[in-house]
């Protein structure tokens, strides 16, 4: 009969068992089978979205620094990072007189629907926004009305739509907005039925950008409280 190993070589390891002439027979098969588990340890260290399948909303959230006390809006710490030196920026132009919450840039497709509906519930939430079809008058020039909105405005937010990335593409008024709130680096990008990868496509500096998104888990009335926290004074 085979003599077991242990008392010699140990068998602090697979293979030492494995090696065993006593050991290593069906009952390491066994032993072998359950090795294959995975460890509770490296399990623990694996991040929440990979154990929900990818879901963002297992990300740890937190208040950010501007945020009030009976505030209940939390950020993932990517959105913090994201606000940060916009916020930043926000309080170093808070004693400018007559300036806008925001400038909200959008495809003139959207401007009856989801630019309109986030128009809306900033509006709800005390944020003031330049939005083109409140604030150019029939007859006045867009371009130049879109240079005195942008001088005007504290925070830019470009609504990303499928619609948006086309007027870009055609470089229309949409493209000539971006150009100038990327120029001014106050700029939150807000993604809307469409993806970071189909924008950097389009535009790359922008896409280069990590912004805010409208889903199923953060719906716009939601978006619409993060900016109003971002630029209340």
């Amino acid at each position: 009969m085979a003599q077991c190993t242990a008392p010699i070589k140990g068998h602090r390891t697979a293979s030492g068992r494995a090696n065993c002439p006593a050991c290593g027979s069906s009952s390491y098969r066994s032993y072998g089978s359950y090795s294959s588990y995975s460890s509770p340890y490296a399990s623990s260290t694996s991040s929440p979205v990979s154990r929900i399948g990818g879901s963002r909303s297992a990300q740890t959230k937190t208040k950010a620094r501007w945020s009030v006390a009976r505030s209940t809006v939390l950020y993932t710490p990517a959105e913090i990072r994201t606000l940060t030196p916009v916020r930043e920026n926000v309080e170093k132009c808070s004693g400018a007189p007559d300036l806008r919450d925001v400038f909200l840039c959008h495809a003139w497709d959207d401007r009856k629907g989801a630019a309109k509906e986030l128009y809306d519930s900033l509006q709800s939430k005390g944020v003031t926004v330049w939005f083109s079809e409140k604030d150019v008058l029939l007859g006045a020039s867009l371009l130049r009305e879109i240079d005195k909105g942008l001088a005007k405005s504290r925070v830019g937010i470009v609504l990303v739509t499928p619609s948006f990335l086309e007027r870009v593409k055609k470089e229309g008024i949409a493209d000539k907005e971006l150009s100038a709130l990327l120029a001014r680096d106050l700029l939150v990008p807000i993604v809307h039925n469409t993806t970071y990868e189909d924008l950097r496509e389009v535009s790359p500096l922008l896409g280069s950008r990590s912004g805010l998104s409208i889903t199923l888990d953060e719906p716009m009335v939601s978006i619409a409280a993060k900016i109003a926290e971002l630029v209340a004074l």
